[in-house]
């Protein structure tokens, strides 16, 4: 039989969209003598649907789409991915599902049993997990079909104690089909491959696997559906970061005419930059925006902002605001000029110099001979943002913010000020990370001026201020903050790696300390293994430094 993978990025909620891409996706593989076309998980509704699924009409309006697509399927099968209501009175109100379709009718019902209910997962708040598992019949075989989690044993918190699978394999299945809808960090793409690969040799069965590509606001999915024979081995790995159809012919227990493939190992800054460049393009595609707006500072992160901007949206839709200040450097304004003449975007120079000293004087009488502080660096910085936000009322621009992990770790930004925006892009990308970046977006030739990258970073809210006068070197900051927040371990542990005690104290400190400015910044795209956001829940009031 042959079997189609449908890797397609959905949109949360656009039924028409959805429905429409699943159905002429069915009909082109009916054309091409498909058997079985498989979609991902949730797929009918995008996935995370979040508090849309305790909406009646959200779920209804699913079913509506599903019967609608099984009028379509005729002459073919095909698996989709929806919420279903949940009969029983007990327990949630739905099922994570999936529905098999065969010549027009609904043959068959899954559900998801294993619901993921960690970092950005949320699963069980909506979901009755299933009890009961069945394989698929299609062409006189039986097929194992699970969803997502159902087919990862183990996960980060806990090993499940039973794999639907464990009671499918009773069935003397030839073949599992897996649906996912699993969210991209740069860790993420090795730990799938070896997980499958292993439940491949645990049940002794071949794998088809597909997923969800897009992003949906801050989460991102990657594709890079697989393929694996019974041994483990990989087979075929399609197109991270693009929708894909790819057809595989199966037959005698195997995948035909693949033989195994090392996996195609992706560099982590080429994924970030990949999953960074989608998560702005489909922020503003579905949101039903098209032209952005930033300050661009002649610094490293809003240069590398406004190039992933251009790249995602196209140069003519970026607007990049130069707000000079008294204590801005020539320079500074040179590389800004350089970067949008490289890149060809649209730029204004307005000067805040004047509205600042305005602001000053105006609290002069209460400020009195107070010796100038944070405050004062501050007003800059919200005189910037009433720029941009001025922009972005005016010309129905959307705000990008520029603020790097390190920065949103320890509250290095303004609030109301440098850390407005309607998304945040470099939110989960340390500045290590953003000077890597910055040279793989150079890697052809000069985008972001050497000069911008090479010089010492800067805020430059006062004469010749730097990052480091407040903050330790970056080199040294991001490997404590990557202990902390990604592998969340204690300062004691931190301190016993070699770090100096006052230092990670002090860090760990800034970083709970400005818990309540994080609880107030954008959504900010999630590329690592624990960003800020949904994924990473903390108390604002809380003592506990770690």
């Amino acid at each position: 039989m042959k079997i189609a993978l449908a890797q397609l990025n959905f949109h949360i909620g656009n039924f028409e969209s959805n429905t429409d891409k699943i159905i002429g996706a069915i009909k082109d593989a009916r054309q091409k003598g498909v058997d079985l076309i498989v979609f991902a998980e949730l797929s009918v509704c995008g996935y995370p649907a979040a508090d849309f699924l305790e909406f009646t009409e959200f779920i209804e309006l699913c079913k509506q789409s599903a019967e609608k697509i099984a009028k379509a399927c005729t002459g073919i099968a095909c698996i989709i991915g929806l919420p279903t209501v949940n009969p029983k009175v007990q327990g949630k109100d739905l099922y994570n599902s999936a529905y098999f379709i065969e010549n027009g009718e609904i043959r068959q019902k899954i559900h998801k049993a294993l619901l993921p209910n960690y970092d950005v997962f949320d699963e069980y708040r909506y979901f009755e997990p299933a009890v009961d598992f069945k394989c698929i019949d299609f062409k006189g075989q039986k097929i194992a079909l699970t969803i997502c989690e159902d087919l990862w044993n183990i996960n980060d918190n806990t090993m499940y104690l039973e794999s639907p699978m464990d009671i499918l394999i009773h069935e003397n299945p030839v073949l599992m089909i897996n649906i996912a809808a699993s969210p991209f960090n740069y860790n993420h793409d090795e730990e799938r491959i070896l997980i499958l690969g292993d439940n491949c040799r645990k049940y002794d069965l071949p794998l088809l696997y597909v997923n969800q590509v897009g992003a949906q606001t801050e989460i991102i999915f990657d594709g890079g559906s697989l393929v694996f024979d019974r041994e483990g081995q990989l087979l075929d790995e399609m197109a991270y970061f693009a929708e894909e159809i790819k057809v595989y012919e199966f037959s005698g227990g195997k995948i035909q005419h693949y033989a195994p493939v090392l996996h195609d190992q992706q560099n982590d800054i080429k994924q970030i930059h990949d999953a960074l460049v989608m998560g702005i393009k489909d922020y503003f595609f579905k949101s039903g925006f098209s032209k952005a707006v930033l300050g661009l500072s002649g610094g490293i992160d809003s240069a590398l902002v406004c190039a992933l901007a251009a790249k995602a949206l196209g140069a003519e839709n970026v607007m990049a605001v130069l707000m000079p200040s008294e204590y801005s450097t020539d320079h500074s304004l040179k590389d800004a000029s350089d970067l949008v003449n490289n890149l060809g975007c649209k730029h204004e120079v307005i000067p805040i110099k004047e509205a600042a000293i305005t602001f000053e004087r105006m609290m002069k009488p209460v400020f009195k001979d107070l010796p100038f502080n944070i405050a004062e660096e501050n007003i800059q910085a919200r005189c910037r943002a009433i720029v941009v936000m001025a922009m972005s009322n005016k010309f129905g621009y959307i705000l990008l913010n520029t603020s790097n992990k390190s920065e949103c770790a320890v509250g290095y930004g303004t609030l109301y000020g440098d850390m407005a925006g309607a998304v945040g892009v470099l939110g989960d990308v340390y500045k290590t990370q953003c000077y890597k970046l910055a040279e793989y977006i150079n890697r052809d030739h000069e985008i972001i001026p050497i000069n911008t990258i090479s010089k010492p970073p800067s805020a430059e809210l006062r004469p010749g201020q730097k990052d480091s006068d407040s903050l330790p070197e970056y080199d040294i900051l991001d490997k404590i903050l990557y202990q902390y927040i990604e592998l969340k371990k204690s300062s004691e542990s931190i301190i016993a790696q070699g770090f100096d005690k006052e230092m990670v104290r002090n860090i760990l400190k800034m970083v709970n300390s400005a818990e309540f400015k994080r609880k107030q910044t954008p959504p900010i795209l999630r590329v690592s293994p624990k960003a800020f956001g949904s994924g990473r829940r903390m108390p604002i009031v809380g003592k506990y430094l770690g």
